[in-house]
This record gives C-alpha cells, structure tokens and sequence, in this order.
C-alpha cells in the first residue's frame, strides 16, 4: 500500500505568541515549533496500516517554511519512510494548503491507497483541509476517527458524533481518513528511529512546483492582535464576622451586574 500522511507543523502551546509588525500573521522567528498532536495519531495509523501491509511505504507531507523541518523529522524518527515539504509561508488559507499537498502528493508519482490526516490543526482550528484535500482528488472521506480496522483494502471507520454516539463506516480504499485522539497511542520516536530519519529521503518543492499560486487564496489575514490583558481581580476580607453578610451580598451584586455569570 502506499500510505500518506498529511502533517503541519504548529506553534508549542506554551509558546508565547505575538502578532507581526503590519498584523497580518504571528512572529514566527523565535516560535518552537512541534507536529500538530492530531497528527500524531495519524502518524501512528499510518505505521499500523503499514505493519499490518506488508511492502507498504508511509510518506509524510507538509506544506510550510522551510526553516525548520522538526515535524517531518519526527514522523521519520517513528517509522515514516520518507517525506515531502513543501516551501511556503506559514499563513496560507485552508484551500491553498490543500492543493498544495494534492500537487505533492501526486508529484511523488505514486498512487495513494489511503491517506491520514489529523482531524483539525491547533492553530488556526479550520477543520477544512482533509475534507478539501478529498474533494479535489475526488476520494470518499471520513473526519473525527476514534477506531480503525483495515482489512483487504477495506477499512472500517468509527466516528465521534454529538451525544457521544459512535457511528460506524465501511470504505474502500483510497480514502482520506482525518484521525482523532483516542485513535491510538502514539509512539515515542526511538534513538536508532531518530538517526535513520537523518538519512531518509527528504523530497523539497516551491508552491509553483505543485500548481498553486497567489490567485489560489482563498482567506487573506488582517489585524491579529493579543487579547486585552484581564483586569486586576478584587479581594475581600470577610474574616470578621460582622461584615460577612455585607460582603457576600457585594460579591454576588458584582457577579451578577458587572461579571454577568450568574
């Protein structure tokens, strides 16, 4: 089987992030930058499928700069036999990002039989590339995967919906499949794992390489800022007795007139 899987590399959630000089996008320069943890768990079904397939191959795609290749070498690192990058800024909308990895995916001249996906990025929270990414190469599409057994080709998909019901999918292949957590468990790249991906073939191409350019946008950024800073919080003595009653009828007036939860 050839197995793809579609990555993005995400600011760490304890990176501090602020906004760039016109506004249009964040500061990138001294942002560390990780695999995007939905990912993860497209990573690791894509090592499965493979072990379970003998003579398969996992490709990894990523659409982004080129100034740090930290995802992509970590899905190496855990098993991925090679991978694909495709140079480009870090802003671009969900449409350009999904024919990018279209153009990438069929520039690496094999067909895909199924391609994995996380369900959403951390980042921008879009939820569109995978269901985009299928509807322009014309594959049926299943989002939000919590179970996944595949046999024959076939692969049975369950769900999350609403409510906490599962549904449950048969499709063939190929199919673009968008992995949630609770998939599986990803694994810790090994020392031996991380040595070998120095060497694994690493394929780079321009956006103009994969038949996308600036009329592809779809969304273009303006005016990110941070969030106003939260006011001070108020503090209350109420060790006196005497003045308890006053100041429980204070804090609930503030809640209700000026904090509006309750």
């Amino acid at each position: 089987m050839n197995i793809f899987v579609c990555i993005k590399q995400v600011p760490d959630t304890e990176t501090k992030i602020t906004p760039n000089g016109d506004g249009t996008y964040i500061e990138t320069s001294s942002i560390k930058w990780i695999m995007n943890p939905y990912d993860e768990f497209a990573v690791e079904q894509a090592l499965l499928t493979k072990q379970a397939n003998s003579g398969s191959t996992v490709t990894v795609v990523r659409v982004g700069g080129v100034k740090d290749t930290e995802a992509l070498r970590t899905a190496l690192a855990m098993g991925a036999d090679d991978a694909i990058l495709v140079e480009s800024d870090d802003n671009l909308d969900s449409f350009m990002t999904a024919k990018a990895l279209k153009g990438a995916i069929e520039k690496s001249g094999k067909t895909p039989d199924v391609i994995f996906t996380g369900k959403q990025a951390i980042d921008d929270d879009c939820l569109q590339v995978p269901q985009l990414l299928a509807g322009m190469l014309n594959l049926p599409s299943v989002s939000v995967v919590v179970g996944c057994e595949e046999t024959g080709g076939t692969f049975t998909l369950k769900r999350e919906v609403e409510g906490g019901a599962l549904e449950v999918y048969e499709v063939k292949s190929p199919a673009v499949i968008a992995c949630n957590k609770g998939l599986n468990t990803p694994r810790y790249a090994s020392l031996p794992g991380i040595m070998k991906a120095k060497r694994k073939p690493l394929a780079q191409h321009s956006l103009a390489d994969v038949g996308v350019s600036d009329a592809d946008r779809r969304v273009k950024y303006s005016g990110f800022q941070l969030p106003p800073e939260k006011p001070a919080g108020k503090k209350f003595d109420a060790m006196d007795e005497a003045n308890q009653a006053s100041i429980v009828a204070e804090v609930v007036g503030l809640l209700r007139n000026e904090a509006k939860v309750i």
